[in-house]
């Protein structure tokens, strides 16, 4: 691949195929969840106010944390189980909320 001035642009089909050999389902939905329920409380912010995104997310967690059950460590399932309670609250909170 050319280089583009990118670090990394320059990965190799090869080294591609390794990376994907390494990955594994569970650390993908890990990481995926973390920028989901980071991306829904920056939707709860005064300024970023976008509630649907917020339900959009919660659901997400309530969907895929029970698959992670039995696969990951129980402490991550439950920091995840706790997040997604958290968000809730705060989401409800929101919703009651007077708009400003």
């Amino acid at each position: 691949m050319a280089d583009d001035g990118v670090p990394g642009a320059d990965v190799t089909e090869q080294q591609l195929l390794e990376a994907l050999q390494q990955l594994k389902v569970g650390d993908l939905l890990v990481q995926s969840l973390s920028t989901i329920s980071s991306l829904a409380y920056h939707r709860l912010s005064p300024e970023h106010r976008d509630l649907e995104q917020v339900r959009l997310g919660i659901e997400a967690l309530r969907a895929l944390v029970p698959v992670l059950k039995g696969t990951l460590a129980d402490e991550l399932v439950r920091d995840f189980e706790q997040v997604t309670a958290n968000l809730q609250l705060a989401y409800a909170n929101a919703v009651a909320a007077p708009p400003d």
